[in-house]
Parts: C-alpha cells; sequence; structure tokens
C-alpha cells in the first residue's frame, strides 16, 4: 500500500482519538485528596495547595459507564465519611465519521460541604460547554449535568 493511500487512515484514526480530559486544578491554600471512582477506585494522590494539578483523558468505565473524581480536604477523606466534592462524567461512544462524541458531566457533594465559602467552577475553553459555578463552594440547587463534545477538556477548579 502507497503512503498517499495511508494518509487519509491514519487521519481518521487521530480524530477518532483526540478525547479531551476532566481535570482538576487546586488553587485553595491547602492540600486536598483526589480519588478516581468507577468499578474501582484509584488513589490520583495528593494535589498540592497553589494550583496542584491532576487530569485523566475521559473514557467509558466498562463497569459502572461513568467515572466520578471525589476530593475531600482530608487526607483519607475517601474512607473516613469526611465531605466530598464529586466530579462526575460520562463518555458517549463515539460518533460514526471521527466525532469524538460527548461527555456528560456533573457536580454534587456527598456527606457535606467541604468546600463551603470557596468558589467552585467546572467550565471548558469551548464557549459551547456549559459551565457549572457554585460561587459560595455549596451547590445552588436543581440539575447540575451538563453535556460538551468529548474532544475537548472539562476543568474542575476548586478555589476559582
Amino acid at each position: 500500500m502507497q503512503l498517499k493511500a495511508l494518509l487519509p487512515i491514519l487521519a481518521a484514526a487521530t480524530r477518532i482519538a483526540a478525547l479531551g480530559k476532566a481535570t482538576v486544578v487546586n488553587n485553595c491554600a491547602s492540600e486536598v485528596s483526589l480519588w478516581s471512582v468507577g468499578g474501582d477506585v484509584r488513589a490520583a494522590g495528593p494535589l498540592a495547595a497553589g494550583g496542584g494539578t491532576y487530569a485523566e483523558t475521559f473514557a467509558r468505565d466498562p463497569t459502572t459507564g461513568g467515572r466520578a473524581l471525589k476530593v475531600t480536604s482530608a487526607r483519607n477523606g475517601l474512607y473516613t465519611g469526611a465531605p466530598q466534592l464529586v466530579f462526575a462524567y460520562t463518555l458517549d461512544t463515539p460518533g460514526a465519521g471521527g466525532s469524538s462524541g460527548a461527555v456528560w458531566y456533573d457536580l454534587s457533594t456527598v456527606f457535606g460541604d467541604g468546600f463551603k465559602g470557596s468558589k467552585i467552577v467546572v467550565a471548558s475553553r469551548q464557549a459551547s460547554c456549559p459551565a457549572i459555578v457554585w460561587e459560595g463552594g455549596v451547590s445552588p440547587g436543581g440539575s447540575q449535568v451538563k453535556v460538551c463534545t468529548a474532544d475537548q477538556d472539562v476543568v474542575l477548579t476548586l478555589c476559582a
């Protein structure tokens, strides 16, 4: 096969594989702990104060369908009942013709409001992707579920 024949195939494969990332940025004054939870629990480690970052490429969890990035201000908070901030996402199957599909994302809490008093934002650089903004670190109520194209990064910023 000639190189000219391979180029369109390689270009299509690149488009299909170009998925965005779920990212957490800690701009708070103290360290936070993070876990990536789906059919398994992956300790993503502590995020340093003042800009510590974690990112994972969007993926469909084979057991649960989605993943949840759980953040606590306590070091072992996932296992001690500490308040958890939950940034969850679900990746829709990539579409035909090389489209990256869609990613659905949400923000919620479990066991209390551990970031009360601090602004929390979930947003993308893509203007058409709706943001979730909690001005005082507490849910304003109602559904927080949003959707974006899966080739865009979606970023949770703590103490924005």
